[in-house]
């Protein structure tokens, strides 16, 4: 067994775990701020797509996406074709979507401030070897 993988999925823990409890007070997790992130940088998209780029399963995009249009940072809107519908945010996100944004790059960089610059270049790198 490489350790190097026991250590991978405990940092992953770790750090969704402290990504939570920063995003509480904007009442998110970090599972639905990536949807939102993921529109704020590509636009509208439909379900298939998100799940597709985020290579989550097709279900656990579409809970997430339903609580946050119940929540009200998402809606369906029609796509090109009437029968194709489109995840957006809406106006609630888009104005709030700064601050929580800056939530998360606090947290960014706190996690980071043991890595000098050349560290987080060289550990990217190392990582996206193992992606083959």
């Amino acid at each position: 067994m490489n350790p190097l993988f026991h250590i991978f999925f405990q940092q992953n823990r770790y750090l969704v775990n402290q990504l939570n409890d920063v995003l509480k007070q904007h009442g998110l997790f970090s599972s639905q701020w990536t949807v939102l992130f993921l529109l704020h940088q590509n636009g509208p998209m439909t379900l298939t797509a998100i799940w597709k780029y985020l290579d989550v399963e097709a279900p656990t995009v579409t809970r997430t996406v339903t609580r946050l249009e119940t929540l009200g940072w998402v809606e369906r809107v029609h796509g090109a074709d009437k029968r194709e519908k489109m995840i957006d945010l809406t106006t609630k996100a888009i104005e709030q979507f700064p601050q929580i944004e800056a939530s998360v790059v606090s947290f960014e960089k706190k996690m980071t401030d043991n890595l000098s610059e050349e560290e987080q270049v060289l550990l990217i790198h190392l990582l996206k070897k193992m992606e083959g």
